[in-house]
């Protein structure tokens, strides 16, 4: 009993020592736990306070990205902006090319035409001074043959007789001397033939002739008379010019006035 009763307390002692030994190590290791905890929960601790900086941090960078974004969109909006004014500015520098390559085209044709219409100009000017040496010329001429025709008046007024008109006057064969004698039979008195005369001058160069018929033989301004040139019939004149007694007549046709000559015979032709 004693042996039993003592074996008993050494086994309760022993667990006794036992679980004593266990509680420390449990106790060890719950403090050791409890300050693990601790530094674990200062590193939490750490951890949030660096998580809600990080947060914070996220936050601003979430701000400054929305922002980067609006600006990066505006900045995207100014790009198309001036995309779209480049592309307007290219082509408006395009349509000002061709357009200055249409104006160099046509100052080079207007300055081709101007030195086309300068050398025109030119030559239009000496043909002026031509033209003008040629007017002083015809008039001088014209003087001249006015002259004549007065000349030619006062001679036929000196050399016609008394009671015979102008009318009756008809050329005949010239003479040795020049001048024309009537056909022989023929009276100087007004007979019911056409009226009849003369070509007196005959001016190729200025395209007229002068008869020897004029207001006084009841010669009219548009009177037509046949011309015949050795009692061949040649062609007409109109009469252009009256005088007292001769007249100034133009040639119908280049014919005529290719065969006309001083002395040919002109008949009054009914209206």
């Amino acid at each position: 009993m004693p042996d039993k009763a003592k074996s008993s307390i050494m086994i309760l002692v022993l667990i006794i020592a036992v679980s004593l030994a266990f509680a420390g190590i449990g106790f060890y290791l719950l403090q050791k736990e409890k300050i693990k905890n601790l530094g674990l929960q200062e590193e939490l601790d750490s951890l949030r306070i660096k998580q809600n900086a990080t947060e914070a941090k996220l936050e601003e960078h979430k701000k400054t990205i929305f922002q980067l974004e609006t600006n990066l969109k505006d900045a995207q909006s100014q790009m198309d902006d001036l995309n779209e004014n480049l592309q307007v500015e290219t082509r408006s520098k395009e349509e000002a090319l061709t357009m200055a390559q249409q104006l160099r085209k046509n100052l080079e044709e207007q300055t081709e035409l101007r030195s086309g219409l300068e050398a025109k100009l030119a030559l239009a000017q000496k043909d002026a001074v031509k033209a003008q040496a040629q007017l002083k010329d015809m008039e001088s001429r014209r003087g001249q043959l006015e002259s004549r025709l007065k000349e030619l008046e006062s001679q036929l007024q000196k050399v016609q007789a008394p009671g015979v008109e102008l009318g009756t006057i008809v050329v005949g064969q010239e003479t040795a001397a020049g001048t024309t004698q009537p056909p022989s039979g023929q009276s100087a008195q007004k007979s019911a033939k056409p009226l009849e005369g003369g070509v007196l001058v005959v001016n190729k160069e200025y395209n007229f002739a002068v008869i020897n018929l004029g207001s006084n033989d009841r010669v009219s301004q548009g009177d037509t008379f046949s011309v015949f040139h050795n009692e061949n019939y040649i062609g007409d004149i109109i009469v252009q010019k009256v005088h007292e007694s001769m007249s100034a007549a133009d040639f119908a046709s280049p014919s005529v006035k290719d065969a006309v000559s001083e002395g040919d015979r002109v008949v009054l032709k009914a209206k």
